[in-house]
């Protein structure tokens, strides 16, 4: 008997199958993108006796129609060589809904092996199945199992040990769908078998003869499936004269015909349907006039739950890099390669820590995710925002990444893969860099006490983040209606039961998200700190002994020495060389070559502004609360300018690490650059007109110093 197997995983979304795929792999799970696209791919391995299996989790559908990159996925996979068993996951609460899907996936002819999950909230419900005749009806054994407990996959077990054993000798289910449909079909699978498609041969002609019939994308795509289209439109043409509907239709009102007749022959019900404890529930939760502060008030408990129980993490892992910073700068002598060892304790350790210092926030925020998903409430916060998000052409589940995006837009843009949709996916991730991230924080906190009197600082702080907001609606409906221009699309808008989250489950969606967003945003962090490092160092100022008397001149009268120094070897860098370059082009908006080098500076993180500021106003390491660092400011500049300095580091490009993710999510750096760039014109652009208008209205236009 073959020791190896390759299986997948299908079935609707919310049936269940992520609780089944976590216990059977535990944590031998692989987790990325399918190439080309971006939905998630998750494999795993495990041992069944001496078998080794490998498990595909296929993306949760509705149906093969090839009507989302999901289901384009999910049919290009099972197509495709290899797959020796389908394990078919059934929400058995829903039995019939659920069931569509099993009638396409049983013409492929694949052994399959029907798993009827949530069997315990079936049985609460009343029903009850007759497993022989559905399993003669299918051709597929079936096994009940209860996915989201331990021991609920056992009996799981057990029955794949006989399917597997059993694959020579799986049944063909005989499926019909009315005698005049059956022969336009057998006529386009002759002409199909007449091809000799190599590529196909182990999937029969019938299944390609429906999606031909249905005019699936997927198949119309398949250039060797050509030649038999006039043989399906003299099919199509003749079923539209017999029966007045198109074929698609017809086949889909066929198909929910038979699930109909099985159900009704092999389910019962021993009690009346009642309402059930999730429609009471949501008759407050989905209110029209609760639904939207009871969302307001969970998102805000989630964020408070997420930054305050991850702030002392967060501070025990800046204490541990400023500890191992100190620690290798004690023991290297800096006379002992100095480049190298500024490298790594500047560069390197600094650079990877202002990433690893966010895994707390991003570890909780999917934890309070994947239970606000698995309780079944994610799907009843995107229907309250709904009705408000498509006014802005997005839809009600793009909210949630937007709130995410005011704490930080990587684990925000990585929150997006609840959307189904792929154009509203997209959008959302273009804009959630105009949500005004944690970062800009201290920026904000600098400027506003240093040119807005008290009573105007709260208002100046809500409406720089009021504008992100509305750049990125504004934004969004621009871009449904030009680059991502189309038809409007209607989504099913499923609310699951309400469910209680396993312990187990949750941790295993934290660590994968956790897991992910160190590969995908350290490892690049790592590339560009080293080479952020090198732009602020390099090519060093060697000061002349003149140089040193003017400086100890200029430091009398009251300045630092030392940070006169740093201010000029800034200057001097590759950095401060290309600010002094660009301040042309930036000073029609209020920057002079200070400002446009710490702009620089920002990619890398922005915070980095602020420091990079206090190095060129030599107040060293300033930050927010450094009152000689704002007094400086002051001196240099107009609160216009100020305002003009936040306005653009609002909407212009995000730190690298959010490009990169972009990068990542979308598959393209084609689109992470068209991110960069429109970001940057944007903010040009608006600031350009804010500075100008206001210069020439004389707002704000005197310096405070």
């Amino acid at each position: 008997m073959r020791k190896k197997f390759r299986i997948a995983l299908a079935g609707n979304p919310n049936c269940g199958k992520t609780c089944i795929f976590n216990s059977l792999t535990g944590a031998r799970q692989h987790v990325g993108n399918y190439p080309g696209v971006t939905v998630e791919s998750k494999s795993g391995t495990f041992m069944l006796n001496d078998l080794e299996i490998e498990l595909i989790d296929l993306p949760g559908v509705y149906s093969l129609s090839s009507s989302s990159p999901e289901e384009a996925v999910v049919f290009r996979e099972l197509t495709k060589t290899g797959i020796d068993l389908i394990i078919n996951v059934i929400d058995s609460t829903i039995p019939q809904r659920s069931l569509y899907m099993t009638t396409q996936l049983a013409e492929l002819h694949i052994p399959m092996l029907l798993t009827f999950n949530m069997s315990d909230d079936a049985r609460k419900k009343g029903l009850q199945f007759d497993i022989p005749k559905l399993e003669k009806y299918f051709g597929s054994p079936i096994v009940q199992t209860v996915g989201n407990t331990a021991g609920g996959v056992k009996a799981l077990k057990d029955k794949l040990l006989d399917a597997l054993a059993g694959l020579d000798d799986h049944g063909v289910p005989m499926l019909s769908y009315g005698k005049d449909f059956d022969e336009a079909i057998q006529e386009v699978a002759n002409k199909i078998d007449s091809l000799n498609i190599a590529e196909y041969q182990h999937i029969p002609s019938r299944f390609f003869a429906i999606k031909l019939m249905e005019k699936d994308s997927c198949v119309m795509q398949i250039k060797a499936f050509q030649p038999a289209w006039d043989e399906v439109e003299n099919q199509i043409r003749h079923l539209r004269e017999m029966h007045a509907i198109e074929a698609d239709t017809f086949m889909a009102d066929r198909r929910y015909a038979m699930l109909a007749g099985a159900c009704r022959d092999t389910i019962s019900s021993t009690r009346e349907k009642r309402r059930e404890i999730s429609d009471k529930i949501d008759l407050v939760m989905t209110n029209k006039f609760l639904g939207f502060p009871l969302f307001l008030a969970i998102m805000y408990g989630a964020f408070w739950f997420t930054f305050v129980c991850a702030a002392p993490f967060m501070g025990y892992i800046e204490e541990f890099f400023s500890w191992l910073g100190n620690l290798i700068g004690s023991w290297w002598n800096p006379v002992h390669l100095p480049y190298l060892r500024s490298l790594i304790i500047d560069g390197i350790i600094a650079g990877v820590g202002g990433v690893i210092v966010f895994m707390p926030n991003i570890l909780f925020l999917f934890f309070v995710i994947a239970i606000l998903e698995e309780s079944g409430y994610m799907s009843r916060a995107a229907f309250v925002m709904d009705g408000v998000m498509r006014r802005f052409g997005l839809q009600g589940k793009s909210f949630v990444p937007l709130v995410l995006g005011f704490g930080c837009t990587v684990p925000a843009i990585m929150a997006t893969r609840t959307i189904e949709s792929e154009r509203d996916r997209k959008i959302t991730i273009m804009v959630l860099p105009l949500m005004s991230c944690g970062a800009r924080l201290p920026i904000y906190a600098l400027l506003i006490p240093a040119f807005f009197a008290q009573k105007y600082q709260a208002f100046t702080m809500w409406l720089i983040y009021i504008i992100g907001v509305i750049a990125a609606l504004t934004g969004a409906r621009l871009m449904k209606s030009t680059i991502f221009k189309g038809d409007g699309e209607v989504y099913l808008m499923e609310l699951p039961p309400y469910r209680m989250p396993t312990l187990k489950s949750l941790l295993f969606h934290m660590w994968d998200r956790g897991k992910m967003y160190l590969h995908k945003a350290g490892t690049i962090i790592l590339f560009t700190s080293i080479l952020l490092y090198v732009c602020n160092t390099y090519p060093e100022k060697k000061f002349t002994p003149a140089d040193e008397v003017r400086i100890e001149a200029e430091a009398l009268s009251g300045q630092n020495a030392e940070n006169i120094r740093k201010a000029e070897a800034m200057e001097y860098t590759i950095s401060g060389r290309v600010g002094k370059f660009l301040e042309p082009v930036f000073k029609p908006i209020g920057f002079d070559w200070q400002v446009t080098t710490a702009a620089i500076g920002a990619l890398s993180a922005k915070e980095v502004f602020v420091a990079q500021m206090g190095i060129l106003y030599s107040e060293g390491e300033a930050n927010e609360e450094s009152d000689g660092l704002r007094q400086r400011l002051r001196e240099n500049y107009t609160p216009l300018q100020a305002f003009c300095i936040m306005l653009f580091c609002l909407l212009s490009i995000p730190c690298l690490a959010t490009l990169a993710i972009i990068r990542k999510e979308l598959n393209s750096w084609k689109m992470a650059f068209i991110e960069a760039g429109g970001l940057f014109a944007l903010a040009y652009i608006s600031t350009f007109i804010v500075y100008q208008l206001g210069t020439l209205l004389k707002i704000g236009v005197d310096k405070l110093g």
